[in-house]
């Protein structure tokens, strides 16, 4: 283990031997760091916290911090951090609140830029990655393979769905669709086409991404279809595809209403 001299940490934090801890960081509470995480100078970490293992976290981060929430109270809330994740300065992360899921969740292998800022009670998948200044406001859900360019801002309580990718300076206040390409703010937001791209550098296949391309015809490219009807349809004419039923179930599920408008409306 290699903590530096002006480090401050706890006796009751748990790190593994082989994490290191750059100076003027300062980890309280209960917190627990797994192996071989790089920890730079200047951060702060509190907890209830779980980090997992080989994530490093730029200097002057604050990780773990109570919520940003009128009704916290000082519960036990926690955070829970998975492996490989890479989070930038000035990042800010959150722990969750008893009225939401009692945790903020980070999975693996996602990039968090400098600035960026995870609240209360967000649930992020794998492989996202935020650039700098993103927000997410609380209990918000993002899915895998999600980029959101600078600037993005999630309101409260919305989904955006997995190889989804957001322009810079959008703000989000609809759930977004799996697979698509979204920028825009608010009444303006337009979907420009599914995020192909994105889609073929994680490793679908052309076959699963022709028939995205399909039902993203039918929900979006129909105007004489109702949304329900063309939902029907599109189970109908493109089945047995685990990537086309997420997106029909996304739109099902969803309690904000989803973005649906597009640059030809």
């Amino acid at each position: 283990m290699s903590i530096h001299p002006t480090a401050v940490v706890d006796a009751q934090v748990q790190i593994h031997e082989s994490v290191e801890v750059g100076p003027f960081t300062v980890i309280r509470g209960a917190v627990e760091i797994g192996a071989d995480t790089v920890i730079d100078s200047h951060a702060s970490i509190s907890g209830p916290t779980r980090i997992g293992e080989r994530n490093r976290i730029g200097s002057f981060t604050s990780i773990g911090a109570p919520p940003q929430d009128m009704h916290y109270n000082g519960e036990p809330t926690e955070l829970i951090i998975g492996d490989d994740n890479l989070i930038r300065e000035y990042a800010s992360i959150h722990r969750g609140t008893v009225a939401g899921n009692n945790r903020t969740v980070i999975g693996n292998h996602n990039m968090l830029m400098a600035y960026t800022h995870v609240a209360h009670d967000c649930i992020l998948g794998n492989h996202v990655i935020m650039a700098n200044v993103a927000t997410l406001a609380g209990h918000v859900e993002i899915g895998d393979h999600v980029n959101l360019g600078g600037l993005v801002a999630v309101h409260q309580y919305c989904r955006i769905g997995a190889y989804t990718y957001v322009g810079g300076l959008s703000g989000i206040s609809l759930d977004v669709p799996p697979f698509v390409i979204l920028s825009g703010t608010r009444n303006r937001m337009r979907i420009t086409g599914i995020n192909k791209i994105g889609m073929r550098r994680s490793g679908m296949s052309r076959e699963n991404i022709a028939r995205l391309e399909e039902a993203f015809r039918l929900i979006f490219r129909s105007p004489h279809l109702l949304l329900k009807d063309a939902l029907v349809k599109v189970r109908e004419e493109i089945p047995d595809c685990a990537e086309v039923d997420m997106l029909i179930e996304f739109f099902q599920t969803s309690k904000r209403g989803v973005v649906k408008r597009t640059n030809d409306d």
